[in-house]
């Protein structure tokens, strides 16, 4: 009599507890680069604000707007009012929100050509950008300067709002809207956003 071959309950048990092992390190790991992708956009922040500090007392100006920004040679002056005018994301040249990365980069407090306007990527590769004043249409409403982040997930977003603010992606100093720069009532939509985190 020939006896069938099959698994016995210990071997079962053996293969659930390494999928088991598997799937936990999975997660674990995912766990780890989102933690890290929040550290460096805590990072980012960190770092913008020093450098807007450091040129204010070196310069007695506000990088972007300095009207004596021609200090550094031929480069292109802000109207000096004491704000970032135009959108943190703009693309066109010689625009206050361009300009803050062109002058920090020409006093060597951020990395960069000194002919460079460009706004830098972020870990999640939108733009980090600095302005006054949100477009009315995103809901947001932050009166002061603030940095800018575009591309960001819609978990990292909960994340770094939860740790700044309120959770609340129209009020408090960490606001959002959806990347499109519409309103968003809340982070509860799977796809992505703009952070906006007053300075």
């Amino acid at each position: 009599m020939n006896k069938q071959a099959g698994f016995t309950l210990v071997e079962i048990a053996i293969v659930m507890v390494i999928i088991g092992l598997l799937l936990g390190g999975v997660l674990k790991g995912q766990e780890i680069i989102t933690n890290a992708k929040v550290k460096n956009l805590e990072n980012d922040i960190s770092g913008i604000t020093a450098a807007i500090y450091s040129y204010q007392d070196r310069y007695r100006a506000l990088p972007g707007d300095d009207k004596k920004a021609t200090r550094f040679g031929s480069v292109t002056a802000g109207d000096g009012n004491r704000k970032i005018d135009t959108a943190f994301d703009s693309a066109t040249a010689n625009e206050e929100s361009r300009l803050f990365w062109l002058h920090l980069r020409n006093a060597g407090l951020v990395a960069g050509t000194t002919d460079d306007q460009e706004q830098p990527s972020n870990a999640f590769g939108g733009l980090t950008g600095v302005s006054t004043g949100i477009s009315i249409t995103s809901g947001a409403n932050i009166p002061g300067h603030f940095i800018g982040f575009t591309n960001i997930s819609q978990d990292i977003a909960v994340i770094v709002e939860s740790r700044g603010d309120d959770g609340n992606p129209t009020k408090g100093s960490v606001q959002g809207a959806k990347d499109d720069g519409t309103v968003a009532a809340d982070y509860a939509t799977d796809q992505l956003y703009q952070l906006y985190i007053s300075l």
